[in-house]
């Protein structure tokens, strides 16, 4: 199943063009995300249309939980009703999320698992089907399938997993699942061969600069980036993903290559029947894993920032100097937050260092370096 997996990977054939593959936007030998430079990838019938967000990798998905709203999953039958995230700011507000504690925030009422950047799908089959259907994608639909899988050189091994009498619905079913086995057999996309890993096992040392740069990662008080990409090796002995799953507002930036008049809302337009469309989550976007992050290109969910400099010092500045990275009305003032509407803007984490800070950075640009030279240890392939 695994093997017809990565054929469909492969194959430009499935898409409304017929010039557009899985493979094409995630690609091997960048670690399953895009090799080059475009914010957003192109597609469509007539590969004349673009998507909304930065395409993520498809590195790391083997251990990614499925959506739910704090320690239980609310698909379960019975399941409470969902309630809306605490405020960060004002009466009743929560508690930091910081490095020295990241686990407690593991069991709050928070938004986290699932797939893309807005959790939409809950298991890689359901995650497949997505970019397969849009219309600034792949741009297929039911006819186009059929009339691939039923005639491609993988059609004999698709009937004989499916059954040589299989419904075209069952055919497409066998297809998607397919494209999953392939991503969770397949070592490639969980390899676990970054120098971070090595060092884990104790067969390397991290150089001076890595070795400070970890632990500016990991204090509460300085980057605090373990509050929220956990770096500790879990309970169940496995190397940490650099993700606690969950959820946040940063109000990145506006992209000046996003569709005019268009805002990407996040969690809270994601169409799942169990967040609705409940404004507590507007501007919420999925924490990604941070390994291979170095090799990337674009960096959020609308690729707004090209380096990690740029990510570092959003984080250390945007409270500090808004005006590096919002744009200013007719008046000088900084439209902050340019991204989102006012009504979400409460939303926004304020209270998580490094934010907050109003008279000097949690970091300086040495130690913004620094934890830059760690992450490049996350890289697979490296040691």
């Amino acid at each position: 199943m695994a093997r017809l997996g990565k054929a469909l990977f492969f194959d430009e054939a499935l898409s409304g063009s017929g010039h557009l593959s899985c493979a094409s936007c995630h690609v091997p030998s960048a670690h399953y995300a895009p090799v080059d430079d475009a914010v957003f990838a192109r597609g469509g019938a007539a590969m004349d249309r673009v998507g909304r967000r930065a395409v993520p990798s498809l590195t790391y998905r083997e251990r990614q939980p499925p959506f739910s709203i704090g320690p239980d999953d609310p698909t379960n039958e019975g399941a409470p009703p969902i309630p809306s995230p605490a405020p960060t700011q004002g009466p009743g507000a929560r508690a930091a999320k910081s490095a020295a504690g990241a686990g407690a925030s593991a069991l709050a009422m928070v938004p986290q698992g699932g797939l893309f950047w807005d959790g939409r799908a809950d298991t890689l089959q359901a995650q497949a089907a997505g970019p397969l259907y849009d219309p600034r994608e792949m741009a297929s639909n039911r006819d186009i399938l059929i009339g691939r899988l039923r005639h491609a050189p993988y059609t004999a091994a698709l009937l004989r997993l499916a059954g040589p009498y299989a419904s075209d619905d069952m055919l497409i079913s066998e297809a998607l699942f397919a494209l999953a086995r392939y991503q969770i057999e397949d070592i490639a996309f969980h390899p676990y061969t970054s120098r971070f890993d090595a060092w884990l096992e104790g067969k390397i040392h991290l150089n001076p600069d890595e070795a400070e740069g970890l632990r500016l990662f990991n204090d509460p008080a300085k980057g605090n980036c373990a509050a929220c990409h956990l770096s500790a090796v879990t309970k169940d002995h496995l190397p940490p993903l650099f993700t606690d799953h969950q959820y946040e507002a940063l109000a990145a930036p506006r992209q000046p290559l996003a569709e005019p008049g268009i805002v990407d809302l996040g969690l809270c337009e994601a169409g799942r029947p169990d967040i609705g469309t409940n404004g507590a989550y507007c501007g919420f976007f999925r924490t990604p894993s941070l390994r291979n992050t170095a090799t990337r290109r674009h960096f959020f969910h609308n690729g707004v920032f090209t380096t990690l400099r740029q990510v570092m010092d959003f984080y250390a500045l945007r409270d500090l100097s808004p005006g590096r990275f919002y744009p200013r009305d007719e008046n000088g003032r900084v439209r902050l937050y340019d991204d989102l509407p006012p009504q979400y803007r409460a939303n926004v984490d304020t209270l998580d260092a490094p934010f907050g800070k109003r008279h000097a950075p949690a970091l300086t640009e040495a130690e913004r370096e620094k934890i830059i030279a760690f992450l490049g240890t996350l890289t697979d392939g490296e040691r």
